[in-house]
């Protein structure tokens, strides 16, 4: 169950700085100085979701798609200061609402072995057989 006062919003503005840090953070990688999220969501995502804590970016997912009725979920990030309190819960719950509303039929996630738990029994996925090549 999501943390009360934390405000999950469809499609919310953000600017492209503070996610980039919060991606950073959460991915274990520096910032980088042109981080252009704001373009690449609106040009090829269904939409994304935006967790605030009062003004904070407390986490964020990215949900693309495949303009039709497949919808991904991408880089689920929660910052450290709000983990294990629900939120990234209630990000991928709002991933779910919008991708549905969008009008996709099903949405895909594929995540490391140490957050299976997390996606299979917090967020209700469903394990499925998969495939992935490194590209560099």
């Amino acid at each position: 169950m999501p943390v009360t006062g934390v405000g999950y919003t469809w499609r919310g503005a953000f600017d492209d700085a503070e996610v980039e840090a919060l991606h950073a953070e959460g991915f274990g990688h520096p910032p980088a100085a042109a981080g252009g999220w704001w373009a690449r969501v609106n040009r090829h995502s269904l939409g994304w979701v935006c967790a605030r804590d009062g003004g904070t970016l407390a986490g964020f997912v990215n949900v693309a798609w495949d303009g039709a009725t497949h919808a991904f979920v991408l880089d689920t990030v929660v910052a450290s200061s709000a983990r294990r309190r629900g939120v990234g819960t209630g990000l991928v719950a709002a991933a779910v609402e919008g991708a549905r509303a969008g009008g996709c039929e099903w949405l895909h996630v594929d995540f490391e072995d140490h957050l299976r738990e997390f996606y299979l029994s917090s967020c209700g996925f469903t394990g499925t057989g998969a495939g992935l090549v490194r590209l560099r």
